[in-house]
């Protein structure tokens, strides 16, 4: 387990430690942070847009709640993969090896599948305010949409790779929430011109 937390650390201290040649924090402890800067993005968004949306409060609330639900994850998936790495060290060759190893990638892929969740729920209301929302914060809505949809395409690829059983509820769970990020109707692109928000 890494002994600072990443929520204590400023965001360069972060980036230099994401560039290390270490093993965390790596793309779980990223992927966490990216869900987290999108949910801060609707929150933002969400709260920007009270003029066109009458529950814009709820979902801003909705998204800080998220946003502080997903952010303790990135030091989880560092802790699960430091298991991981135990488990390769401490096990000799053979059968026990293989079998500790696989039970910690198990335990490991529970944590990329929660932030997939949160995930694909942010991504919702994101493309909610983009659509129904204050078009001034229309790019900072997008944004928030295909930060979140990335994370939880790149979190679910995580599960997949940790759990070698396609079978596995997880990983059809996984491949569901891929499946529906990747099909998630974003609003298009347009210019929306400069006006009060």
């Amino acid at each position: 387990m890494t002994e600072t937390d990443f929520l204590d650390l400023s965001l360069e201290e972060f980036l230099e430690q994401v560039a290390a040649p270490t093993p965390a924090p790596g793309a779980g402890a990223v992927s966490a942070t990216v869900v987290a800067l999108a949910a801060g993005l609707a929150a933002m968004s969400a709260g920007l847009s009270t003029r066109q949306l009458p529950d814009a409060g709820e979902l801003a609330e909705r998204m800080r709640r998220l946003q502080e639900r997903v952010a303790p994850l990135a030091q989880r998936d560092a802790a699960a993969y430091g298991e991981v790495l135990s488990a390769h060290r401490a096990s000799g060759p053979g059968p026990e090896r293989t079998t500790a190893v696989r039970e910690a990638l198990s335990r490991a892929a529970d944590v990329p599948l929660e932030m997939a969740t949160i995930g694909m729920s942010v991504l919702d209301v994101a493309a909610d305010v983009a659509r129904r929302g204050n078009p001034n914060l229309r790019g900072d809505a997008l944004t928030a949409c295909l930060l979140a949809q990335s994370a939880v395409e790149a979190t679910t690829a995580l599960v997949e790779l940790n759990l070698p059983d396609a079978e596995d509820h997880r990983r059809v769970r996984a491949a569901a929430l891929a499946s529906a990020a990747r099909n998630t109707s974003l609003p298009p692109v347009t210019p929306s011109g400069v006006g009060p928000t």
